[in-house]
Protein backbone atom coordinates (compact mmCIF):
# COMPACT_ATOMS: atom_id res chain seq x y z
CA UNK A 1 0.00 0.00 0.00
CA UNK A 2 1.50 3.13 -0.94
CA UNK A 3 1.76 5.99 1.86
CA UNK A 4 0.58 9.54 1.05
CA UNK A 5 2.84 11.80 -0.27
CA UNK A 6 2.47 13.83 3.03
CA UNK A 7 3.31 11.06 5.21
CA UNK A 8 7.09 10.48 2.33
CA UNK A 9 7.53 14.00 2.93
CA UNK A 10 7.44 14.46 6.44
CA UNK A 11 9.26 10.96 7.19
CA UNK A 12 11.92 12.63 4.62
CA UNK A 13 11.90 15.97 6.78
CA UNK A 14 12.98 13.59 9.78
CA UNK A 15 15.64 11.88 8.75
CA UNK A 16 16.81 15.47 7.16
CA UNK A 17 16.68 16.54 10.83
CA UNK A 18 18.52 13.24 12.68
CA UNK A 19 21.06 13.44 10.00
CA UNK A 20 21.28 17.48 10.81
CA UNK A 21 21.38 16.64 14.80
CA UNK A 22 23.86 13.68 14.04
CA UNK A 23 26.16 15.99 12.23
CA UNK A 24 26.05 18.60 14.63
CA UNK A 25 26.93 16.57 17.53
CA UNK A 26 29.61 15.28 16.02
CA UNK A 27 30.87 18.62 15.32
CA UNK A 28 30.63 19.86 18.57
CA UNK A 29 32.19 16.93 20.36
CA UNK A 30 35.27 17.91 18.06
CA UNK A 31 35.55 21.13 18.94
CA UNK A 32 35.54 20.44 22.34
CA UNK A 33 38.05 17.89 21.94
CA UNK A 34 39.90 20.45 20.21
CA UNK A 35 39.71 22.87 22.13
CA UNK A 36 40.97 20.79 25.23
CA UNK A 37 44.06 19.08 23.50
CA UNK A 38 44.73 20.12 20.61
CA UNK A 39 43.80 19.74 16.70
CA UNK A 40 46.84 17.29 15.93
CA UNK A 41 46.45 14.90 19.06
CA UNK A 42 42.54 14.58 18.53
CA UNK A 43 42.02 11.52 16.83
CA UNK A 44 38.94 10.26 15.04
CA UNK A 45 38.17 7.78 17.68
CA UNK A 46 38.23 9.95 19.96
CA UNK A 47 35.73 11.96 18.46
CA UNK A 48 33.39 9.17 17.91
CA UNK A 49 33.57 8.15 21.32
CA UNK A 50 32.53 11.76 22.21
CA UNK A 51 29.85 12.18 20.38
CA UNK A 52 29.08 8.42 21.48
CA UNK A 53 28.45 7.03 17.99
CA UNK A 54 31.07 4.54 15.77
CA UNK A 55 33.84 5.75 13.86
CA UNK A 56 32.07 4.03 10.60
CA UNK A 57 28.99 6.42 11.76
CA UNK A 58 32.05 9.39 11.86
CA UNK A 59 32.95 8.31 8.48
CA UNK A 60 29.67 8.17 6.84
CA UNK A 61 29.12 11.80 8.01
CA UNK A 62 32.71 13.52 7.60
CA UNK A 63 34.84 11.61 4.95
CA UNK A 64 38.02 12.84 7.05
CA UNK A 65 39.23 14.90 10.34
CA UNK A 66 39.24 18.26 8.77
CA UNK A 67 35.35 17.96 6.98
CA UNK A 68 34.19 17.91 10.74
CA UNK A 69 35.64 21.26 10.88
CA UNK A 70 35.27 22.86 7.73
CA UNK A 71 31.36 21.52 7.27
CA UNK A 72 29.69 24.66 7.54
CA UNK A 73 26.10 23.78 8.73
CA UNK A 74 24.79 27.53 8.54
CA UNK A 75 25.41 28.22 4.76
CA UNK A 76 22.34 26.26 3.69
CA UNK A 77 20.19 28.25 6.11
CA UNK A 78 21.74 31.46 4.61
CA UNK A 79 20.89 30.47 1.32
CA UNK A 80 17.43 29.84 1.93
CA UNK A 81 16.99 33.03 3.88
CA UNK A 82 18.64 35.21 1.29
CA UNK A 83 15.92 33.64 -1.09
CA UNK A 84 13.59 34.90 1.15
CA UNK A 85 14.14 38.59 1.39
CA UNK A 86 11.90 40.50 -0.23
CA UNK A 87 12.19 41.32 -3.79
CA UNK A 88 12.59 44.87 -3.82
CA UNK A 89 15.55 44.56 -1.61
CA UNK A 90 18.72 44.55 -4.04
CA UNK A 91 20.78 41.27 -3.92
CA UNK A 92 23.19 42.86 -1.42
CA UNK A 93 20.38 44.17 0.50
CA UNK A 94 19.10 41.05 0.72
CA UNK A 95 22.53 38.90 1.53
CA UNK A 96 23.18 41.78 3.98
CA UNK A 97 19.63 40.84 5.85
CA UNK A 98 20.01 37.12 5.30
CA UNK A 99 22.77 37.06 6.96
CA UNK A 100 21.28 39.12 10.16
CA UNK A 101 18.54 36.89 10.63
CA UNK A 102 20.55 33.85 10.61
CA UNK A 103 22.89 35.22 12.92
CA UNK A 104 20.66 36.70 14.98
CA UNK A 105 18.50 33.66 15.48
CA UNK A 106 21.55 31.42 16.91
CA UNK A 107 21.53 31.01 20.13
CA UNK A 108 24.64 31.37 22.50
CA UNK A 109 25.95 28.40 22.39
CA UNK A 110 25.92 27.90 18.71
CA UNK A 111 27.46 31.45 18.10
CA UNK A 112 30.25 30.34 20.16
CA UNK A 113 30.27 27.40 18.22
CA UNK A 114 30.66 28.67 15.34
CA UNK A 115 33.21 31.58 16.53
CA UNK A 116 35.62 28.34 17.98
CA UNK A 117 34.66 26.22 14.46
CA UNK A 118 36.00 29.63 12.60
CA UNK A 119 39.26 30.18 15.44
CA UNK A 120 40.12 26.65 14.43
CA UNK A 121 40.09 27.26 10.89
CA UNK A 122 42.49 30.90 10.84
CA UNK A 123 44.71 28.90 13.24
CA UNK A 124 45.53 25.53 11.68
CA UNK A 125 47.58 25.69 8.42
CA UNK A 126 45.90 23.14 6.67
CA UNK A 127 42.21 23.56 7.70
CA UNK A 128 42.96 26.92 6.36
CA UNK A 129 44.42 25.96 3.17
CA UNK A 130 41.47 23.29 3.33
CA UNK A 131 38.70 26.00 3.57
CA UNK A 132 39.97 27.93 0.99
CA UNK A 133 40.02 25.20 -1.69
CA UNK A 134 36.53 24.74 -0.89
CA UNK A 135 35.81 28.25 -1.81
CA UNK A 136 34.32 27.06 -5.01
CA UNK A 137 31.29 24.87 -3.10
CA UNK A 138 30.11 28.69 -1.47
CA UNK A 139 30.35 30.33 -4.73
CA UNK A 140 28.50 27.30 -6.99
CA UNK A 141 26.10 27.70 -3.99
CA UNK A 142 25.49 31.66 -3.75
CA UNK A 143 25.46 31.62 -7.50
CA UNK A 144 22.40 29.29 -7.53
CA UNK A 145 20.57 31.24 -4.81
CA UNK A 146 20.69 34.66 -6.36
CA UNK A 147 20.18 33.48 -9.85
CA UNK A 148 17.03 31.96 -8.51
CA UNK A 149 16.25 34.77 -6.63
CA UNK A 150 16.48 37.31 -9.79
CA UNK A 151 15.08 34.42 -12.23
CA UNK A 152 18.54 34.08 -13.95
CA UNK A 153 20.91 31.51 -15.18
CA UNK A 154 23.60 30.38 -12.73
CA UNK A 155 25.47 30.08 -15.95
CA UNK A 156 24.84 33.75 -16.59
CA UNK A 157 28.70 35.67 -16.33
CA UNK A 158 27.01 38.49 -14.53
CA UNK A 159 25.84 36.24 -11.91
CA UNK A 160 28.94 34.44 -11.27
CA UNK A 161 31.09 37.27 -11.81
CA UNK A 162 28.58 39.24 -8.78
CA UNK A 163 28.70 36.23 -6.74
CA UNK A 164 32.57 35.90 -6.49
CA UNK A 165 32.81 39.41 -5.63
CA UNK A 166 30.75 39.34 -2.56
CA UNK A 167 32.28 36.24 -2.12
CA UNK A 168 35.26 37.29 -2.32
CA UNK A 169 35.00 41.01 -0.32
CA UNK A 170 33.65 38.53 2.39
CA UNK A 171 36.82 35.79 2.72
CA UNK A 172 38.72 39.02 2.67
CA UNK A 173 37.62 40.30 5.63
CA UNK A 174 37.42 36.80 7.16
CA UNK A 175 41.56 36.31 6.15
CA UNK A 176 41.91 39.58 8.26
CA UNK A 177 39.56 39.13 10.62
CA UNK A 178 41.82 37.71 12.96
CA UNK A 179 45.54 37.88 14.39
CA UNK A 180 46.91 34.53 14.41
CA UNK A 181 50.51 34.19 15.54
CA UNK A 182 51.12 30.36 16.25
CA UNK A 183 49.84 27.60 14.54
CA UNK A 184 46.80 25.08 16.25
CA UNK A 185 46.46 28.53 18.41
CA UNK A 186 42.96 29.41 19.53
CA UNK A 187 42.27 33.64 19.44
CA UNK A 188 39.59 35.24 19.62
CA UNK A 189 38.09 36.31 16.48
CA UNK A 190 36.76 40.14 16.35
CA UNK A 191 33.37 40.60 15.64
CA UNK A 192 33.44 39.58 12.01
CA UNK A 193 30.03 39.71 11.22
CA UNK A 194 29.83 43.73 11.61
CA UNK A 195 33.29 43.53 9.31
CA UNK A 196 31.79 41.68 7.08
CA UNK A 197 28.69 43.74 6.94
CA UNK A 198 30.70 46.80 6.88
CA UNK A 199 32.14 45.51 3.56
CA UNK A 200 28.91 44.81 1.82
CA UNK A 201 27.29 48.38 2.58
CA UNK A 202 30.80 49.76 1.05
CA UNK A 203 30.14 47.13 -1.73
CA UNK A 204 26.26 48.56 -2.08
CA UNK A 205 27.71 52.03 -2.26
CA UNK A 206 30.03 52.04 -4.94
CA UNK A 207 26.77 50.77 -6.97
CA UNK A 208 27.81 47.28 -7.76
CA UNK A 209 24.50 45.66 -9.17
CA UNK A 210 23.08 43.02 -11.39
Amino acid sequence: MNRPETEENGLAGLRERKKAKTHEAIQAAALRLFRSQGYEATTVEQIAEAAEVSPSTFFRYFPTKEDVVIHDALDPLFFAAFREQPPELSPIQAMRAAMSSVFEALTPDELALERERQDLILGVTELRARMLDDLATTIRGFTEALAARLGRSADDVPVRAFAGAVIGAGIAVWLTAADVPTLGGYHGMPDYMKQFDDAMAWLDQTGLRL
